[in-house]
């Protein structure tokens, strides 16, 4: 399950990506919803907000560690919900990865294509998405206490026994 997520948010990035670069000149701006949403087609060297633009083969190399670090995770996966946030991440991941493998200027250096741009925001594009929505679900599980392997933790469904049985405890001091 998690590689169909996967494989949708890659597919996704590169159909738009293709998209794009046919039909939009580098620097071109296209009004979607004016002043709110616009196309704008640039090639980006970094990382997100263009930080580290001289560091391309270091993205490079975080994203493939990334790529394999989930596929290695994935076995242990027992969680839908870990299922769609791993495979967001992990397409969102070699989508970009993609781009810097066989974008100009060279194999490892390419530079990702955005084009999703918020004026006075950021400019990204469909992986960055993935990434960013697989990021947020890891939190949300992390954060609730569901492990990779889909059941509670003992340590949450202890923390929650302990709430109930006092949820109906007052104060009458």
């Amino acid at each position: 399950m998690w590689l169909g997520f996967a494989a949708l948010a890659y597919v996704c990035d590169q159909l738009t990506k293709l998209w794009v670069t046919s039909t939009m000149v580098e620097g071109q701006t296209t009004p979607v919803i004016p002043g709110i949403l616009q196309w704008y087609y640039i090639r980006n060297s970094g990382a997100a907000f263009s930080i580290g633009e001289n560091f391309t083969w270091f993205f490079t190399l975080v994203m493939a560690a990334v790529a394999v670090f989930i596929i290695w995770l994935s076995r242990r996966i027992g969680s839908f919900w870990w299922a769609i946030g791993l495979g967001l991440l992990l397409g969102g991941a070699l989508g970009n990865l993609t781009d810097r493998l066989f974008r100009p200027p060279s194999f490892g250096m390419g530079h990702v294509v955005d084009f999703i741009s918020f004026p006075h925001f950021a400019i990204f594009n469909m992986a960055d998405m993935g990434v960013v929505g697989g990021v947020i679900t890891v939190c949300i599980l992390t954060l609730i206490g569901i492990p990779l392997g889909g059941r509670k933790t003992a340590k949450a469904a202890a923390a929650k026994a302990d709430d109930d049985s006092t949820a109906g405890e007052t104060d009458n001091d």
